[in-house]
Protein backbone atom coordinates (compact mmCIF):
# COMPACT_ATOMS: atom_id res chain seq x y z
CA UNK A 1 0.00 0.00 0.00
CA UNK A 2 1.16 3.54 -0.84
CA UNK A 3 3.04 5.34 2.26
CA UNK A 4 5.42 8.45 3.01
CA UNK A 5 7.95 8.36 5.02
CA UNK A 6 10.40 10.90 6.43
CA UNK A 7 13.68 9.47 6.42
CA UNK A 8 15.48 12.24 7.50
CA UNK A 9 15.07 16.14 7.59
CA UNK A 10 14.28 17.19 4.35
CA UNK A 11 13.79 14.24 2.96
CA UNK A 12 10.34 12.15 2.20
CA UNK A 13 9.87 9.11 0.22
CA UNK A 14 6.60 8.00 -1.60
CA UNK A 15 6.62 3.85 -1.18
CA UNK A 16 4.89 0.74 -1.07
CA UNK A 17 4.80 -1.03 2.36
CA UNK A 18 2.48 -4.43 3.77
CA UNK A 19 -1.34 -4.34 4.90
CA UNK A 20 -1.87 -4.03 8.56
CA UNK A 21 -3.08 -7.61 9.53
CA UNK A 22 -6.74 -8.24 10.56
CA UNK A 23 -7.85 -6.01 13.72
CA UNK A 24 -7.33 -7.67 17.13
CA UNK A 25 -10.07 -7.51 19.61
CA UNK A 26 -10.88 -3.49 20.15
CA UNK A 27 -9.03 -2.33 17.15
CA UNK A 28 -10.07 -0.74 13.68
CA UNK A 29 -8.08 -0.81 10.38
CA UNK A 30 -8.73 2.92 8.78
CA UNK A 31 -8.08 3.55 5.48
CA UNK A 32 -7.16 7.15 5.74
CA UNK A 33 -8.63 9.80 3.66
CA UNK A 34 -7.26 13.16 3.98
CA UNK A 35 -4.16 14.12 6.69
CA UNK A 36 -3.63 17.45 7.84
CA UNK A 37 0.15 18.97 7.90
CA UNK A 38 0.74 20.16 11.23
CA UNK A 39 3.53 22.48 12.47
CA UNK A 40 5.06 19.36 14.09
CA UNK A 41 5.33 17.91 10.68
CA UNK A 42 6.96 20.50 9.37
CA UNK A 43 9.58 21.04 12.28
CA UNK A 44 10.33 16.90 11.80
CA UNK A 45 11.07 17.82 8.04
CA UNK A 46 13.49 20.61 9.43
CA UNK A 47 15.03 18.16 12.18
CA UNK A 48 13.80 20.56 14.99
CA UNK A 49 11.03 18.73 16.35
CA UNK A 50 11.45 17.77 20.34
CA UNK A 51 10.60 13.95 21.21
CA UNK A 52 11.09 12.95 17.28
CA UNK A 53 13.04 10.04 15.76
CA UNK A 54 13.92 9.39 11.68
CA UNK A 55 12.59 7.71 9.48
CA UNK A 56 8.91 8.23 10.78
CA UNK A 57 5.56 7.91 8.28
CA UNK A 58 4.46 11.26 9.85
CA UNK A 59 0.67 12.37 9.92
CA UNK A 60 -1.74 12.71 13.21
CA UNK A 61 -4.60 14.64 12.18
CA UNK A 62 -6.82 12.71 9.86
CA UNK A 63 -9.71 11.92 8.51
CA UNK A 64 -10.61 8.66 8.13
CA UNK A 65 -13.03 5.64 7.06
CA UNK A 66 -13.52 2.50 8.76
CA UNK A 67 -12.48 -0.14 6.83
CA UNK A 68 -12.18 -3.53 8.98
CA UNK A 69 -13.52 -3.66 13.22
CA UNK A 70 -12.27 -6.60 15.37
CA UNK A 71 -13.94 -8.35 18.13
CA UNK A 72 -15.86 -6.17 20.67
CA UNK A 73 -15.82 -2.69 18.90
CA UNK A 74 -18.79 -1.58 18.98
CA UNK A 75 -18.35 2.28 18.45
CA UNK A 76 -17.96 2.81 15.63
CA UNK A 77 -19.06 0.74 12.14
CA UNK A 78 -17.42 -0.15 8.65
CA UNK A 79 -18.29 2.67 6.43
CA UNK A 80 -17.66 5.26 8.70
CA UNK A 81 -16.13 8.60 8.77
CA UNK A 82 -14.13 9.43 12.10
CA UNK A 83 -11.09 11.71 12.87
CA UNK A 84 -9.11 9.98 15.82
CA UNK A 85 -7.73 11.05 18.89
CA UNK A 86 -3.94 10.28 18.09
CA UNK A 87 -2.53 10.28 21.45
CA UNK A 88 -1.79 7.05 22.73
CA UNK A 89 -1.92 6.73 26.67
CA UNK A 90 -0.54 3.59 29.17
CA UNK A 91 -3.89 3.85 31.33
CA UNK A 92 -1.87 3.16 34.89
CA UNK A 93 0.62 5.87 35.10
CA UNK A 94 -0.47 8.89 37.54
CA UNK A 95 -1.68 11.46 34.78
CA UNK A 96 -3.92 8.99 33.54
CA UNK A 97 -5.51 8.01 36.79
CA UNK A 98 -6.22 11.48 37.42
CA UNK A 99 -8.15 12.09 34.53
CA UNK A 100 -5.22 13.69 32.12
CA UNK A 101 -4.33 11.34 29.43
CA UNK A 102 -3.15 13.94 27.38
CA UNK A 103 0.04 14.19 29.24
CA UNK A 104 0.03 10.52 30.24
CA UNK A 105 3.91 9.77 31.14
CA UNK A 106 4.53 7.33 28.35
CA UNK A 107 2.25 8.72 26.20
CA UNK A 108 3.05 8.13 22.48
CA UNK A 109 1.79 10.76 19.69
CA UNK A 110 0.99 8.88 15.87
CA UNK A 111 3.12 10.01 13.47
CA UNK A 112 5.82 11.63 16.24
CA UNK A 113 6.93 8.63 18.73
CA UNK A 114 5.39 5.84 16.80
CA UNK A 115 4.44 6.07 12.92
CA UNK A 116 1.11 7.99 12.03
CA UNK A 117 -1.44 8.11 9.08
CA UNK A 118 1.15 9.19 6.03
CA UNK A 119 -0.40 5.81 4.81
CA UNK A 120 -3.53 4.08 2.78
CA UNK A 121 -4.61 1.93 6.00
CA UNK A 122 -3.61 1.37 9.74
CA UNK A 123 -4.56 0.05 12.58
CA UNK A 124 -5.70 2.24 15.78
CA UNK A 125 -7.25 1.50 18.95
CA UNK A 126 -11.58 1.41 18.61
CA UNK A 127 -11.60 3.74 21.52
CA UNK A 128 -9.49 6.75 19.25
CA UNK A 129 -12.25 6.85 16.95
CA UNK A 130 -14.60 10.18 17.11
CA UNK A 131 -17.20 9.66 14.06
CA UNK A 132 -19.74 12.47 12.35
CA UNK A 133 -22.75 10.91 10.13
CA UNK A 134 -22.44 14.90 8.87
CA UNK A 135 -18.61 16.49 8.87
CA UNK A 136 -16.34 15.79 5.55
CA UNK A 137 -13.30 14.41 5.57
CA UNK A 138 -11.22 17.74 5.60
CA UNK A 139 -13.37 18.51 8.45
CA UNK A 140 -12.27 15.69 10.61
CA UNK A 141 -8.65 15.70 9.64
CA UNK A 142 -8.90 19.51 11.41
CA UNK A 143 -10.46 18.11 14.68
CA UNK A 144 -7.06 17.43 16.29
CA UNK A 145 -5.57 20.88 15.30
CA UNK A 146 -8.69 22.47 16.60
CA UNK A 147 -8.34 20.19 19.93
CA UNK A 148 -5.11 21.98 20.56
CA UNK A 149 -6.80 25.39 20.94
CA UNK A 150 -9.42 24.16 22.37
CA UNK A 151 -7.77 22.45 25.16
CA UNK A 152 -5.86 25.67 25.74
CA UNK A 153 -9.22 27.63 26.39
CA UNK A 154 -10.43 25.05 28.46
CA UNK A 155 -7.19 24.89 30.42
CA UNK A 156 -7.67 28.78 31.17
CA UNK A 157 -11.27 28.24 32.02
CA UNK A 158 -12.24 31.02 29.38
CA UNK A 159 -15.22 33.64 29.86
CA UNK A 160 -17.70 35.88 28.89
CA UNK A 161 -16.11 38.52 31.01
CA UNK A 162 -12.21 37.64 29.62
CA UNK A 163 -10.11 39.72 27.15
CA UNK A 164 -7.78 37.47 25.71
CA UNK A 165 -4.75 38.20 24.01
CA UNK A 166 -3.43 35.04 21.33
CA UNK A 167 -0.22 35.27 20.50
CA UNK A 168 0.93 33.99 16.66
CA UNK A 169 -1.86 33.11 14.87
CA UNK A 170 -0.56 30.35 12.97
CA UNK A 171 -3.22 27.50 13.16
CA UNK A 172 -2.90 26.72 16.53
CA UNK A 173 -3.74 30.06 17.47
CA UNK A 174 -6.35 30.02 14.81
CA UNK A 175 -7.80 27.24 16.70
CA UNK A 176 -7.54 29.44 20.25
CA UNK A 177 -9.47 32.27 18.39
CA UNK A 178 -12.04 29.90 17.44
CA UNK A 179 -12.98 28.79 20.90
CA UNK A 180 -11.74 31.92 22.73
CA UNK A 181 -14.44 33.72 20.44
CA UNK A 182 -17.18 30.89 21.27
CA UNK A 183 -16.73 31.38 25.17
CA UNK A 184 -17.76 34.70 24.62
CA UNK A 185 -14.17 36.28 25.30
CA UNK A 186 -13.21 39.52 23.56
CA UNK A 187 -10.29 38.31 21.36
CA UNK A 188 -7.16 40.36 20.39
CA UNK A 189 -4.58 38.21 18.09
CA UNK A 190 -0.75 39.42 17.95
CA UNK A 191 1.69 38.33 14.98
CA UNK A 192 4.30 39.86 12.84
CA UNK A 193 2.55 39.11 9.97
CA UNK A 194 0.32 41.22 8.77
CA UNK A 195 -1.20 39.35 5.92
CA UNK A 196 -2.26 36.71 9.08
CA UNK A 197 -3.63 39.87 10.93
CA UNK A 198 -5.72 40.44 8.06
CA UNK A 199 -6.50 36.40 7.98
CA UNK A 200 -7.78 36.71 11.54
CA UNK A 201 -10.20 39.82 10.68
CA UNK A 202 -11.92 38.94 7.26
CA UNK A 203 -11.99 35.31 8.29
CA UNK A 204 -12.32 35.29 12.16
CA UNK A 205 -14.03 38.64 12.92
CA UNK A 206 -11.32 39.66 15.26
CA UNK A 207 -11.74 43.00 16.38
CA UNK A 208 -8.32 43.67 17.82
CA UNK A 209 -5.05 43.30 16.25
CA UNK A 210 -1.58 44.00 16.54
CA UNK A 211 1.97 43.70 15.05
CA UNK A 212 3.64 43.92 18.78
CA UNK A 213 6.49 45.52 17.30
CA UNK A 214 6.17 48.84 18.90
CA UNK A 215 5.42 48.80 22.24
CA UNK A 216 3.12 45.95 22.98
CA UNK A 217 2.08 46.54 26.06
CA UNK A 218 0.93 50.35 25.29
CA UNK A 219 -0.96 49.19 22.47
CA UNK A 220 -2.83 46.47 24.24
CA UNK A 221 -3.97 49.13 26.76
CA UNK A 222 -5.15 51.95 24.72
CA UNK A 223 -7.59 48.83 22.97
CA UNK A 224 -8.51 47.87 26.68
CA UNK A 225 -8.96 51.07 28.76
CA UNK A 226 -5.68 51.64 30.30
CA UNK A 227 -5.78 47.61 31.64
CA UNK A 228 -3.85 44.66 30.26
CA UNK A 229 -5.87 40.98 28.98
CA UNK A 230 -7.12 38.31 31.80
CA UNK A 231 -5.65 35.66 29.61
CA UNK A 232 -2.46 35.73 27.34
CA UNK A 233 -2.13 32.16 25.13
CA UNK A 234 1.03 32.25 23.37
CA UNK A 235 1.31 29.55 20.25
CA UNK A 236 4.11 30.38 18.60
CA UNK A 237 7.18 27.82 20.27
CA UNK A 238 9.22 30.97 19.76
CA UNK A 239 11.30 31.23 22.90
CA UNK A 240 11.51 35.24 22.51
CA UNK A 241 7.62 35.36 22.51
CA UNK A 242 7.48 33.21 24.98
CA UNK A 243 9.43 35.08 27.60
CA UNK A 244 8.22 38.74 26.73
CA UNK A 245 5.20 37.10 27.02
CA UNK A 246 4.84 38.06 31.13
CA UNK A 247 4.65 41.25 30.83
CA UNK A 248 1.30 41.15 29.11
CA UNK A 249 -1.09 39.63 31.46
CA UNK A 250 -2.62 41.86 33.87
CA UNK A 251 -2.28 41.32 37.56
CA UNK A 252 -4.27 38.26 38.60
CA UNK A 253 -4.20 37.39 34.81
CA UNK A 254 -3.23 34.11 33.23
CA UNK A 255 -0.56 32.57 30.83
CA UNK A 256 -0.88 29.78 28.38
CA UNK A 257 2.31 27.87 26.88
CA UNK A 258 0.61 25.90 24.06
CA UNK A 259 3.77 26.67 21.70
CA UNK A 260 7.13 24.65 23.04
CA UNK A 261 10.49 24.47 22.01
CA UNK A 262 14.02 22.78 22.80
CA UNK A 263 15.19 25.32 25.66
CA UNK A 264 14.75 26.67 28.51
CA UNK A 265 12.08 29.92 29.47
CA UNK A 266 13.30 32.36 31.95
CA UNK A 267 10.99 35.25 33.58
CA UNK A 268 11.46 37.94 35.45
CA UNK A 269 10.61 36.88 38.86
CA UNK A 270 9.10 40.16 40.80
CA UNK A 271 6.95 41.14 37.87
CA UNK A 272 5.46 37.09 38.21
CA UNK A 273 5.29 37.73 41.89
CA UNK A 274 3.95 41.11 42.16
CA UNK A 275 1.13 40.09 39.44
CA UNK A 276 -0.11 36.53 41.22
CA UNK A 277 0.32 35.20 37.60
CA UNK A 278 -0.85 31.99 36.98
CA UNK A 279 1.14 30.18 34.40
CA UNK A 280 -0.22 26.97 32.55
CA UNK A 281 1.16 24.34 30.11
CA UNK A 282 -1.42 23.39 27.27
CA UNK A 283 -0.52 19.56 25.88
CA UNK A 284 -2.63 18.00 23.21
CA UNK A 285 -6.39 17.27 23.77
CA UNK A 286 -8.17 15.21 25.49
CA UNK A 287 -10.98 12.91 24.39
CA UNK A 288 -13.68 15.22 26.29
CA UNK A 289 -12.39 18.00 23.67
CA UNK A 290 -13.01 15.82 20.31
CA UNK A 291 -16.56 14.90 21.21
CA UNK A 292 -16.67 18.80 22.22
CA UNK A 293 -15.12 20.23 19.05
CA UNK A 294 -17.23 18.17 16.29
CA UNK A 295 -20.45 18.82 18.33
CA UNK A 296 -19.64 22.75 17.78
CA UNK A 297 -18.14 21.74 13.86
CA UNK A 298 -21.47 19.75 13.25
CA UNK A 299 -23.58 22.91 15.10
CA UNK A 300 -22.10 25.73 12.46
CA UNK A 301 -20.27 27.58 16.16
CA UNK A 302 -17.09 26.78 14.48
CA UNK A 303 -16.48 28.11 11.17
CA UNK A 304 -14.05 25.22 9.04
CA UNK A 305 -14.50 26.73 5.31
CA UNK A 306 -11.21 29.17 5.64
CA UNK A 307 -8.81 26.60 7.01
CA UNK A 308 -7.69 24.59 4.15
CA UNK A 309 -5.33 26.51 1.66
CA UNK A 310 -3.37 24.05 0.32
CA UNK A 311 -3.65 20.76 -1.04
CA UNK A 312 -1.99 17.76 -2.43
CA UNK A 313 -2.32 13.94 -3.97
CA UNK A 314 0.06 11.43 -2.15
CA UNK A 315 1.65 11.00 -4.96
CA UNK A 316 2.53 14.26 -5.14
CA UNK A 317 3.53 15.73 -1.55
CA UNK A 318 7.07 14.71 -1.98
CA UNK A 319 7.55 17.27 -4.29
CA UNK A 320 5.36 19.87 -2.81
CA UNK A 321 5.55 19.55 0.67
CA UNK A 322 9.09 22.03 0.33
CA UNK A 323 6.83 24.25 -1.24
CA UNK A 324 4.93 24.64 1.81
CA UNK A 325 7.48 25.20 4.37
CA UNK A 326 8.52 28.78 2.68
CA UNK A 327 6.36 32.11 3.92
CA UNK A 328 5.76 33.36 1.31
CA UNK A 329 3.54 30.25 0.08
CA UNK A 330 1.41 31.72 3.03
CA UNK A 331 0.25 28.01 4.27
CA UNK A 332 -2.62 28.00 6.99
CA UNK A 333 -3.24 24.54 6.41
CA UNK A 334 -2.34 21.83 3.80
CA UNK A 335 -4.20 18.73 3.37
CA UNK A 336 -2.81 15.32 1.66
CA UNK A 337 -5.33 13.23 0.06
CA UNK A 338 -5.25 9.60 -0.12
Amino acid sequence: MKTIILDQPGTFRLTETAEPAAPGAGEVVVRVRSVGVCGTDLHAYRGKQPFFTYPRIVGHELGIEVAAIGAGVTNVRVGDRCAIQPYLECGTCIACRRGKPNCCVSLKVLGVHIDGGMRERFTVPAAKLYPSATLTLDQLALVETLGIGAHAVARAEVGATDTVLVIGAGPIGLSVVQFASAAGATVIVMDRDEHRLAFCRQQFQVPHTLTGIDDPVAALQNILGGELPTVVIDATGNPASMMAAFQFPCHGGKLVFVGLFQGDVTFNDPNFHRRELTLFGSRNATGADFAHIIAQVEAGRIKTDPWITHRAKADDLVAEFARWTDPAERVIKAVVEF
